[in-house]
């Protein structure tokens, strides 16, 4: 038998009461994103559950991505059956016999929300249990944590059975937490904490700094790649470019070398507020892990800040280098990140950086550059591209063109 759809259970959804509708209509907005790459799926979702019917699509691959989206608790891959005692007993059996192994026990659970069915779930569970005793003697039936469960339900259009209960990523639908602007470099620590803040729900636009021809194609590549990374998690993701090139050079010529690094940053954090306010965002996300770099001290911290009253989110701010590192294993960007291109923020690193800066130090710098005209120019030039989901096999082209070029 084929599997025809996929049941999807909400989990933390169902605590939301008046809302929960608004929640998840978006988790179905992020599926149907994520599952694009499968032009036959559709999705649907009711207040209870969520259906992925495949029509034809593997299952193995849609699992696949169903297990990274947010919102998602648990789901299950089903079996659709005409709805008739004699068809199901039918079914039972051939399912039963495909799965069982030796020595493992099983129960039938039935529920039925037509209540024109003939049966009863009690009734249903006693014929279908003796089915399956018809076409396996040996086994045994086992009421408390049976190695198989094979639930089966009576609804108004059709039958229904299922025997796995596959686990999701759970936390909260992208974009049911407001939106934020995650500042992406090209390192492992930002798609990190893009992740993190995905999974509250937060819908992130990606803003990343490229200062050509200091940093190169290849690095605007990957930063590009590390945000296709984080759609398999809600859909799709704004990519915004920010030309940063003059303003870097003006700070390398007009100010201490060891205050390049905070100068620097907060310009990044002008222009990345300047971009939430414009786009309607709410937060300004980062990669900071508190004194991993100079950068990130936290009397750095303080005098970058200073340029916003934006609330700054730092999802990876108290873990260490190891476990920011596991997370990027495990969400697959690590092996992007660690490509060896140079991104803004290290080109014209310092040798020995401020790691206390002194915001009046700073501020008095500042007044060598032209602060508005600096960053009108970097905004006006700014490049916004949308990324979306796409296959393996769609990376491998892309992965071969750009060896080609």
């Amino acid at each position: 038998m084929q599997y025809s759809e996929i049941m999807v259970r909400y989990g933390e959804l169902s605590t939301k009461g008046k809302n929960r509708m608004r929640f998840i209509n978006r988790l179905k907005r992020n599926i149907k994103h994520v599952l694009s790459v499968y032009p036959a799926v559709r999705v649907a979702a009711d207040r209870d559950r969520g259906h992925i019917y495949l029509n034809g699509t593997d299952y193995h691959d849609v699992a696949e991505s169903l297990k990274q989206i947010f919102g998602i608790q648990a789901f299950s891959p089903v079996y659709k059956v005409e709805k008739d005692v004699t068809v199901l007993e039918k079914a039972v059996q051939e399912v039963m016999t495909g799965i069982y192994r030796d020595g493992m026990t099983f129960k039938i659970s039935s529920k039925r929300s037509d209540h024109h069915f003939e049966l009863d779930s009690r009734e249903l569970n006693q014929v279908l249990g003796s089915a399956v005793f018809e076409a396996l003697p040996q086994i045994e039936a086992q009421m408390k944590n049976p190695d198989i469960t094979l639930k089966v339900e009576i609804r108004e259009e059709a039958a229904y059975l299922s025997h796995e209960n596959i686990k999701g990523a759970g936390g909260l639908p992208v974009g049911t937490s407001g939106k934020g602007m995650l500042m992406l470099s090209g390192g492992i620590d930002s798609p990190v904490a893009g992740y993190l803040a995905l999974k509250r729900g937060v819908n992130i636009e990606a803003v990343h700094f490229a200062s050509p021809p200091y940093t190169s194609p290849g690095a605007l590549k990957k930063a590009q790649d590390l945000t296709r990374k984080l759609t398999k998690f809600g859909g799709n993701i704004q990519f915004i470019e920010v030309p940063f090139t003059e303003i870097q050079e003006e700070i390398k010529e007009k100010a201490p070398e060891a205050y390049l690094m905070t100068l620097t940053r907060r310009f990044m954090m002008r222009i990345t507020d300047w971009i939430r306010e414009q786009r309607g965002g709410l937060v300004i996300i980062n990669g900071e892990s508190l004194g991993q770099v100079a950068s990130q001290t936290l009397e750095s911290m303080q005098a970058i800040n200073a340029v916003t009253n934006t609330p700054v989110i730092r999802p990876v701010v108290t873990m260490d280098k190891l476990e920011i590192i596991d997370i990027a294993e495990k969400i697959d960007t690590f092996n992007i990140s660690v490509q060896p291109f140079e991104d803004c923020c290290t080109i014209f690193a310092p040798d020995r950086p401020k790691t206390n800066p002194k915001i009046k130090n700073v501020e008095q710098y500042e007044t060598r550059l032209d602060i508005d005209g600096l960053v009108a120019r970097a905004v006006a030039g700014i490049k916004i591209t949308e990324i979306t989901p796409q296959t393996d096999q769609a990376d491998e082209v892309d992965d071969l063109i750009a060896d080609l070029l």
